[in-house]
């Protein structure tokens, strides 16, 4: 018996046409993959609707918590066996990490999009829908939190990060690597994550603020923060964790106005640690009050905060 999926579209590459010699894009009310709907209905019963129709880089926490409600809205542990959730890749490992922090289902949700516009040689949206409709309708798939699918690969929200600005192999999960792979006849999953997290948010009302650590930097953008109305800070840290020392006064003020202050590494792969006590090191940084995200990018620390923030 086919599966019943629940198919929200948001808007990316995906479902725009590009005009390569101006840049401009076009975003119309008929989304290029209506078309296709058809030969997807193949793999399960579709059921589609349109969240929003934005270019990734417009994507705002309150769409994510949209999105979420969308979800709860349609009552999808009841009505449906999984979610393909369409988005552009610009923003797409925010999104699913915000809707892995923030629901709770045990049936799969899939999100999925595509490097090349459909208007474009080698377009890879209609096939990456196919994928990920496939994935959602997967009994293996449940229980495994939010999923990313693109290029035959199925990767955690948690982990996957855009690795290249252009390639159709960009979504990778440093240190892990997927969790599964999408083969002409079947879903392979060879690992699942060990333990989830729930922040069940309703209301975006925080603030939290992000920096990428440099050598050199100094304290004054930190010290605008709390003056400027931010709630929380998240730090890309040199290494394992550490900072120069000019920003320990900024982290200070921070701290003292009760503005919780997180760090992570802005390195590659490896997570922060506290391993070093002189001046700006991660063993000094921690004595003070920052606290250590592990194996999490600036950009997801950040909305973990967020969300922290907005539950307490």
């Amino acid at each position: 018996m086919k599966k019943n999926i629940l198919l929200i579209h948001t808007g990316g590459t995906i479902s725009m046409q590009l005009n390569t010699e101006t840049g401009g894009v076009i975003l119309s009310a008929a989304n290029p993959l209506a078309m296709e709907i058809d030969n997807i209905q193949q793999f399960a019963n579709i059921t589609e609707i349109e969240a929003f129709n934005l270019p990734s880089p417009h994507i705002t926490p309150e769409h994510m918590l949209e999105l979420k409600m969308m979800i709860d809205r349609k009552n999808a542990a009841s009505d449906f066996d999984g979610v393909v959730i369409t988005h552009g890749t610009d923003t797409l490992e925010e999104t699913a990490y915000f809707l892995e922090l923030s629901t709770n289902y045990t049936i799969p949700i899939v999100l999925t999009g595509a490097m090349r516009s459909s208007n474009e040689i080698g377009a890879d949206g209609v096939y990456n829908l196919m994928s990920a409709v496939r994935v959602a309708a997967s009994d293996n798939a449940n229980n495994k939190g939010v999923l990313v699918v693109l290029n035959d690969e199925i990767h955690t929200a948690t982990n996957v990060t855009k690795t290249h600005s252009s390639s159709v192999s960009t979504f990778q999960s440093p240190q892990y690597g997927p969790i599964g792979i999408v083969t002409k006849s079947a879903i392979h999953f060879h690992h699942a994550p060990l333990a989830r997290i729930c922040l069940p948010v309703e209301l975006i009302d925080k603030k939290v603020a992000m920096f990428k650590i440099y050598a050199g930097m100094e304290s004054d953008m930190l010290l605008s923060v709390a003056s400027l109305g931010y709630d929380g800070v998240v730090l890309e840290g040199l290494g394992q964790g550490n900072v120069p020392p000019a920003l320990l006064t900024g982290i200070t003020h921070l701290l003292n106005e009760n503005i919780p202050v997180i760090i992570v590494s802005r390195c590659f792969n490896g997570i922060a640690q506290d391993i070093y006590a002189y001046e700006g090191g991660g063993k000094m940084l921690k004595d003070m009050g920052v606290r250590f995200e592990h194996g999490l990018s600036g950009q997801k620390a950040r909305l973990k905060l967020l969300l922290e923030l907005c539950l307490a």
